[in-house]
């Protein structure tokens, strides 16, 4: 996968479902229409949580990426 451009990003390293999503939904909040989120996570869950949730919001799930133990998903603000 190419690098995705990013107009900013959240660490949840070390945070387990369901406060990743929850802290992607406060920042997205803050973002204009069609910036991008990159968020930074080590549970395995946000490859499966992150498109489900952005599916369920409207936002764009852009990817990801496995780099060892962390993942690096991408989230498009509607």
């Amino acid at each position: 996968m190419n690098d995705i451009k990013f107009d900013k990003e959240l660490d949840c390293l070390g945070l387990y479902c369901p406060v990743p999503i929850m802290k992607t939904a406060q920042v997205i909040n803050t973002m204009k229409s069609g910036e991008v989120l990159e968020v930074i996570a080590d549970d395995i869950g946000i490859l499966k949580d992150m498109p489900a949730w952005a599916m369920t919001t409207g936002n764009g799930f852009l990817g990801a990426k496995t780099e060892g133990d962390i993942y690096k998903v991408y989230v498009k603000k509607k």
